[in-house]
């Protein structure tokens, strides 16, 4: 490049330069060492994992990717600011005042400085932006077909998630380079003078126009490519508003549109780069006109008359088509086909003995009367230990064989809570050297109780309960969110507690070495500590434990991997384990419906923050295809493919060829352990409500369709959906009870029951879905219904006025499970009692309540319960519609003759005695509504009970609770 001479710019004194130099380098040596120190640590880390593969593939793609795209970006740049610079005008006509010379002078001054810093800088830009798309590569290269084509053009597939990503990522690099391009010519042909905004004279130079035609012919050149591949990107167009994929406006308009638009664009980059030749600027002016003419009226106007005169007044002949292709594509990418799912007619009996319930011997002896959700502070009460141990806020629920018997077991893992420590426990040698494990695993037979408590098996350092466990230790965990360093010189005395009585030096193969200085400065500058460098307590043998989250771990090792939000504890050979369930997704399924996963996983436990959610990934193809364990003790993390068949896997496993173990390695009691993945079975079960619609004019008008219900034992202020359970049940047309995941199913904007889905989770049928379908000609309460109930049966009633004026408690409604036995349906819910103050008092079992054949039921087992119920006479059950989760909370009409008990309701009592007089006849009035079968009258008497029980609870001075909101860092149940 040409230099000319230096005109008017002030030298730095040789001092000054010396200080600048020195801080730029400091500066950019400080930013070095913390990008290697981050990078360093992320090597250590999979190196003591075992999984150097993932990060040199991680790293050398996104290398080479950063490579290509700074070179071919900062290339494109480079030249077009060489080429506009040595075409600048010699003379640029300026005013008396230019605001623009100090900037000629700065870049004429240093002409190569300004063109390569200029081309670096856009580079360097360009490259970090491409090496975050190392996995749409890898799956470019590795990806392979479905075996299944799409209903438009035919293609498999794997073409739209595999290689059309790629293709339109390239496509948007190459926009970006030209337009980047574009905008360095303009600026410095108009700090030149070479285009100009105002003046006499031309606007633009010949070599200016020459320049910038060239490069808005290259733009629209590429937009003619991309025209043709946006065909394909139609197969994911949400125009239909209720499906995804292709409509007919999509297909009749829009395409052929595409198609148009291409062959237009094509021509007018042929006419910008004709007229730049010519030096003229009238035949790219016109094209340009064309193009956006065209694209308005072909792309954008022609499509909307379309849509709004011939397809929105007949959609319901014009779509079919396409909906049916949505309803395939949908059916398959989630795996909720016919042939995976076993639809059973279940005529579900609304009248019958519950007596007779007592005498089944698979699912009534299961029925789980402990709530996962809210036993933790009874955990942490009666198991903690120590003050620096703890407990989930939301326990699991998994099964174990003792005695020959299996059963569910709601169980949980004694970890360490560094948040439990107390302000003189705290300080750096015991938050990480001193308090570094936690010890003990703890589980409950969910079916059982002892005194209104869980009736534990323990084992741990100390004691080994029917679950034995050879190493209690646990070392990594949910709520293990900080590192320790643990190790000993040998001979040395230990210095890790363990019990009261001794302490422990860690053994495991986890953990990386903090043996010599250089390490220890690293993981110094890592967490910002100086104790790294200067605490005699870290010797040669000294290892630092991080990154010891189950998740993370997971995480980190399969970064390509969507982790399920509920690990669970699990005994397996002895040793705490972590199962992690992954999963592969997709985001280009052809025709296939979009979901959100924070959305399709939200429930009332996600909803007040009681359980964790999903990230906000939007998904049209999902697997469970891999399930990870991670060890509690030394932290392995060991990845099962459990999905041969799933190409997004096969891929994967094309990149990382040795990191996924196969399915026949999993062990026998290991596999047992496994379970449906809740988040995997709230998509589906998201999507069945529709989708289990397979004519096509019936999902377009709504027929049919079901919906997830609203849980009803969650306070009012909480609207979501009702949470799966995991229960051992007997479903209808199986042999013996499963351990299945379950959901029940509503009518569409109603509470009346539709259906009752379950997941087994056994490994003979592992992943097999049942659909029990209810009769549409009767009416089987649901959830909301059943609870209403519950909270207006008299026994229950008295029994919160009882709990909250004697005992000063608060009543906290279970889970409420549905089960289905004896050819109809069993509602059982746990009903807890706590005191008020939930620091030193904690959730006891009270009573259990059931609802079968319309009886309601109330005692302090099951059996009793059931017993209570059959010498009830059956109550009507009034609906409830449009979602609600209780019934209208309106009085009737005052006609000058309303009840003496209705009367009472509309003044609210003076005190708390006339409240509970209130309260008595509302009871009593209920009970006379239910046996007159009158639905208006029941439901109105509902309303006046639930307003007794309201005012008196406000005169007590308390209310109605639901589960407890509390923060959480696991979910189960």
């Amino acid at each position: 490049m040409a230099m000319r001479p230096n005109i008017g710019v002030p030298a730095m004194s040789r001092r000054a330069k010396r200080v600048l130099i020195a801080l730029v380098s400091l500066a950019v040596l400080a930013v070095l060492w913390l990008q290697f120190v981050g990078v360093f640590v992320d090597w250590l880390w999979f190196r003591e994992a075992g999984f150097n593969e993932v990060f040199t593939t991680q790293v050398l793609t996104r290398v080479v990717l950063f490579a290509i795209a700074a070179v071919l970006a900062g290339g494109v740049v480079f030249l077009s600011v060489l080429m506009a610079y040595r075409s600048r005008p010699v003379f640029v006509p300026t005013g008396e005042v230019d605001p623009l010379a100090p900037y000629r002078i700065l870049v004429t001054s240093r002409p190569k400085l300004f063109s390569i810093g200029l081309s670096v800088a856009v580079g360097l830009i360009c490259g970090l932006s491409a090496q975050a798309n190392w996995q749409t590569v890898q799956l470019f290269l590795h990806g392979g077909n479905f075996g299944t084509v799409d209903a438009e053009f035919g293609h498999d597939v794997g073409f739209y998630v595999f290689k059309l990503p790629f293709i339109q990522l390239i496509l948007g690099w190459a926009f970006a380079g030209i337009v980047l391009a574009f905008v360095a010519v303009a600026l410095l042909q108009y700090l030149f003078g070479g285009l100009r905004l105002s003046g006499p004279g031309r606007r633009i130079t010949s070599q200016a126009a020459l320049q910038l035609s060239l490069l808005v012919g290259a733009f629209v050149l590429v937009k003619a490519v991309q025209y043709w591949f946006d065909r394909y990107a139609l197969l994911f167009s949400n125009r239909g508003g209720t499906f995804t994929g292709a409509s007919y406006t999509d297909v009749n308009a829009v395409l052929p549109a595409k198609i148009i638009l291409m062959v237009i664009a094509a021509i007018c980059a042929v006419g910008f780069f004709v007229g730049a030749f010519l030096r003229s600027i009238k035949l790219p002016a016109i094209a340009l006109a064309l193009l956006v003419l065209s694209s308005v009226l072909i792309g954008g106007v022609w499509p909307l008359i379309l849509q709004q005169v011939v397809v929105n007044p007949n959609a319901i002949t014009r779509e079919p088509e396409y909906i049916q292709h949505n309803i395939d594509a949908t059916r398959a990418a989630y795996d909720i086909q016919d042939d995976q799912i076993n639809y059973v007619s279940y005529d579900a009996q609304l009248t019958g003995d519950p007596r007779a319930v007592v005498s089944d011997n698979e699912t009534v002896p299961n029925a789980r009367i402990l709530d996962p959700n809210i036993l933790s502070p009874t955990f942490i009460q009666q198991q903690q230990l120590e003050n620096f141990y703890g407990f989930p806020d939301q326990l699991s629920v998994d099964r174990y064989t003792v005695n020959g018997v299996t059963k569910d077991y709601v169980v949980a893992a004694r970890e360490l809570n560094a948040a439990g420590l107390a302000e003189n426990q705290r300080n750096w040698i015991n938050e990480h050297l001193v308090f570094t494990h936690g010890n003990g695993f703890v589980a409950a037979p969910a079916n059982t109780v002892a005194n209104g408590y869980p009736d534990y098996t323990v084992s741990d350092l100390s004691r080994q309960g029917d679950i034995p466990v050879t190493e209690p230790r646990i070392y990594y965990g949910q709520l293990t969110t900080d590192y320790a360093i643990v190790g000993a010189e040998p001979g040395g005395t230990p210095r890790e507690f363990d019990t009261r009585t001794t302490n422990y030096t860690y053994t495991g193969a986890g953990g990386v070495g903090l043996g010599n200085i250089f390490q220890r400065l690293v993981f110094a500058t890592e967490y910002g500590d100086a104790n790294f460098l200067f605490s005699s307590e870290i010797n040669g043998n000294s290892k630092i434990l991080y990154n010891r989250d189950p998740q993370e771990r997971v995480r980190k090792a399969a970064p390509f991997l969507t982790v399920d939000t509920k690990p669970y504890p699990a005994v397996v050979s002895g040793r705490i384990v972590w199962i992690v369930d992954a999963y592969t997704t997709a985001q280009n399924y052809p025709y296939s419906q979009n979901v959100t996963l924070s959305e399709a996983t939200n429930n009332s436990l996600t909803e007040r923050g009681a359980a964790q959610g999903q990230l906000p990934e939007q998904v049209s193809y999902i697997r469970n295809s891999v399930k990870a364990t991670v060890d509690a003790y030394d932290g392995t993390v060991t990845l099962y493919s459990t999905d041969d068949a799933d190409p997004v896997l096969n891929a994967w496993e094309g990149v990382f060829p040795d990191l996924i173990k196969p399915s026949s390695d999993v062990s026998e009691e290991l596999r047992s352990h496994f379970r449906y993945p809740q988040d995997l079975f709230e998509v589906q079960r998201s999507l069945l409500v529709k989708y289990h619609v397979g004519n096509p004019v019936e999902f377009f008008n709504n027929a049919g369709f079901w919906r997830v219900p609203n849980d009803p034992t969650v306070s009012d202020t909480v609207v979501a959906p009702q949470p799966p359970y995991y229960l051992q049940v007997q479903v209808p047309g199986e042999e013996g009870s499963r351990f299945e995941l379950t959901s029940v199913l509503t009518g569409f904007q109603r509470e009346f029951m539709s259906a009752y889905v379950s997941a087994n989770s056994d490994p003979d049928d592992y992943g097999k879905l049942t659909v029990l379908r209810l009769p549409t000609d009767t009416q089987t309460p649901g959830p909301s219904q059943v609870q209403q109930l519950f909270k207006t049966t008299q026994e229950i009633s008295s029994l919160v006025v009882l709990a909250t004026q004697q005992n000063n408690s608060r009543v906290i409604f279970g889970n409420l499970l549905t089960l289905p036995v004896n050819n109809g349906l069993l509602y059982v819910q746990p009903l807890y009692i706590q005191g008020q103050q939930a620091t030193t008092s904690y959730p006891q079992l009270s009573r259990v309540l059931v609802w079968y054949a319309g009886r309601v039921g109330v005692g302090e087992t099951l059996a009793a319960a059931l017993t209570n119920a059959a010498s009830k006479a059956p109550v009507q059950t009034p609906d409830t519609a449009d979602g609600a989760t209780t019934p209208p909370q309106t009085l009737p009409t005052d006609t000058g003759t309303t009840s003496s008990s209705s009367t009472a309701t509309l003044t609210p009592p003076a005190d708390a005695g006339a409240a509970l007089a209130a309260l008595d006849a509302a009871s009593a009035e209920l009970e006379t509504a239910k046996t007159s079968g009158d639905l208006a009258q029941i439901g109105a008497a509902s309303a006046r009970l639930e307003q007794a029980v309201n005012d008196y609870l406000a005169l007590a001075g308390t209310s109605l609770s639901a589960a407890p909101q509390t923060p959480t860092t696991s979910a189960g149940g």
